[in-house]
């Protein structure tokens, strides 16, 4: 008799284009969770058990996986050909096993054969798994900068995480011990990922920062002090008279602290952005075309 089409895809919880590892970890997790030894008397728990345990001897072996990607929903039509595959038979030799002892479905064994189940288990102790958790902690760039702290809440225990300047987006800092506790005691790491928010005047690439700074149309023509706001304080540069629109300056070492190497910093630079008046005083109009007049000859 033909069973149903069994999506094991869906019995873990992953994408059909989910990795090996991705597989892996997903019937690691759901493993775990549903284990006979961690719900005794639960037939529920157990036939999901038994699903993914099925899933993964299909999945998590890739030539077996390849096969049912192949064939997918109709396997049927494959099957009624006479086209079983190389999964398809009895292997001599081997009984059916499970921790169960009942074998796979019916779908299993008339897709793929009656095979010997592999379990990666085998080896584990269900009573004590130590889990790992996962938080993100947002950040402004000029604690990024800076460095700064944080308090974490494990739901009981308060734990001060510090963070070093030069802080990045992606960076990930890990407490040990600070994860799940099993019952036996063990305990995981808890992960912590660093989120930079975005600045409204700074990008940063890197260690490196750059900026627009508004230019007035006379310090441009003119030359004379600029003021730049740094993430480290207010200071002045010198332009050149005739300074050009869009023209960049490099600020060396104005930039973010590399993290982890105290001293060193990258840079920050300057897209110059010379802003022209939008209102003139006829004194000022008078000039600007004396000015013209002067640059053109006349």
């Amino acid at each position: 008799m033909l069973m149903d089409y069994k999506d094991y895809y869906a019995a873990l919880g992953v994408s059909k284009k989910a990795s090996q590892e991705e597989i892996k970890k997903a019937y690691r997790k759901l493993a775990v969770q549903y284990h006979p030894d961690k719900n005794p008397g639960d037939k529920k728990a157990e036939e999901k058990f038994k699903e993914i345990t099925e899933a993964y001897e299909v999945l998590g072996d890739p030539a077996k996986r390849t096969q049912y990607d192949k064939l997918g929903a109709n396997w049927k039509q494959y099957q009624q050909a006479g086209y079983g595959g190389p999964f398809t038979g009895r292997q001599k030799g081997h009984k059916p096993e499970d921790f169960f002892g009942s074998g796979f479905s019916d779908f299993f064994e008339s897709f793929f054969g009656r095979g010997r189940y592999r379990n990666p288990f085998a080896h584990m102790d269900f009573d004590s798994p130590p889990g790992d958790l996962t938080a993100e902690v947002a950040i402004t760039l000029e604690e990024a900068y800076l460095g700064t702290e944080r308090i974490v809440d494990l739901g009981g225990e308060k734990i001060k995480v510090k963070i070093r300047p030069g802080a990045y987006d992606g960076l990930t800092l890990r407490a040990r011990g600070k994860g799940q506790k099993s019952p036996s005691g063990q305990a995981g790491d808890l992960h912590l990922n660093i989120r930079v928010m975005p600045h409204d005047l700074y990008e940063r690439k890197g260690n490196d920062l750059y900026m627009d700074a508004p230019v007035d149309l006379y310090t441009a023509l003119l030359g004379g002090k600029q003021e730049v706001q740094t993430l480290s304080g207010r200071i002045y540069i010198h332009l050149k008279e005739g300074t050009q629109n869009g023209k960049v300056v490099r600020l060396k070492g104005k930039g973010m602290p590399v993290y982890g190497k105290p001293g060193q910093h990258g840079d920050l630079y300057l897209k110059l952005d010379v802003r022209l008046p939008e209102h003139l005083t006829g004194e000022q109009r008078r000039l600007l075309e004396k000015l013209r007049d002067l640059s053109h000859g006349k």
